[in-house]
């Protein structure tokens, strides 16, 4: 074994070597990794450190294999050539992908954990390579993409490419700020006294709302980025149409538990609306019925 080891000039002595690299490999990236993330408490550095671990073994592993298979039996140009026909079919992906991939560690544009909107795909990213982005998907009220409908998990994971970041735009909803203004509408009769109703509205939204932790929040985003401080304080407006008058509360909710409380929410209100006797209303259309001219009826049925 160990001559095989030492003769770098045969075939059989370069795969022993190629094997005894892999193995040595792998055995020094798992307890360098378990290393790395036992010094590390943070679940997420954890997860970063093993990844940096494993990049790191790789790179010293893959040049030893190179230097081992340098001759290439004699055929360097008909190497080189296969690897620049390869590139040249698939370098702008590649490539694309892993600046992007620069782009979101460096420009701190997401990390795992985060809820983002990437690619067209929202959710929670649960791993980032050099390559692509993997996101665990939620549903959304109005897409059509998937069949939940409201921000919970559809159990897809998605597979995103890094360049995404640089051709179409990335939504962060956790990033600095982990609260949402969310919107419940909800239409009342003209017949129905709509005053108490925007009352019952703005009660429930201040007693769901979690106004006083996104104050906070903001006041710790105002040091790091320079944007003015906003409303978070739950607020209902009040809108006239042509069939019902439409009573809309907006008010702030974190992001991950957002549609538990708007069901609560509207749980609550519809509650006190039946107690109230206010009915939602919905769109109608009055018709007029006119009877038949007489001139046009039967003599027999003319009164």
């Amino acid at each position: 074994m160990w001559d095989l080891i030492a003769d770098n000039a045969s075939v059989e002595g370069k795969l022993v070597t190629t094997l005894v690299i892999v193995l040595a490999a792998v055995v020094v990236g798992v307890l360098a990794g378990r290393v790395a993330a036992h010094r590390v408490t943070d679940r997420y550095h954890k997860y970063y450190a093993r990844k940096v671990v494993h990049y790191v073994v790789a790179v010293p592993a893959l040049v030893g294999i190179g230097i081992v298979w340098r001759p290439f039996a004699g055929q360097l140009g008909l190497v080189l050539g296969l690897m620049t026909a390869g590139l040249a079919f698939a370098m702008s992906e590649v490539i694309g992908a892993l600046a992007g991939w620069f782009n979101i560690v460096s420009g701190s544009i997401y990390k795992v954990g985060d809820r983002v909107q990437v690619g067209g795909v929202r959710g929670d990213v649960i791993d980032i390579t050099p390559l692509r982005t993997k996101v665990m998907e939620i549903g959304s009220d109005t897409g059509e993409a998937t069949w939940v409908r409201g921000r919970v998990y559809t159990g897809r994971i998605v597979a995103v490419s890094n360049k995404m970041t640089f051709t179409e735009p990335v939504f962060n909803y956790s990033a600095s700020f982990e609260f949402l203004w969310d919107e419940v509408a909800i239409p009342v009769a003209y017949r129905d006294d709509w005053q108490q109703a925007a009352q019952i509205m703005r009660e429930e939204a201040v007693r769901v709302s979690t106004a006083a932790e996104a104050e906070e929040a903001i006041a710790d985003m105002v040091h790091r980025y320079p944007v003015a401080r906003t409303e978070v304080e739950p607020r209902v407006f009040v809108n006239a149409t042509d069939n019902y008058v439409e009573i809309s509360a907006r008010l702030v909710v974190p992001v991950r538990t957002s549609r538990r409380m708007k069901d609560e929410f509207t749980r609550r209100v519809l509650e006190r609306f039946t107690a109230a006797g206010i009915a939602v209303a919905s769109p109608t259309q009055d018709l007029t019925v006119r009877p038949a001219r007489s001139e046009h009826l039967d003599p027999s049925e003319r009164v």
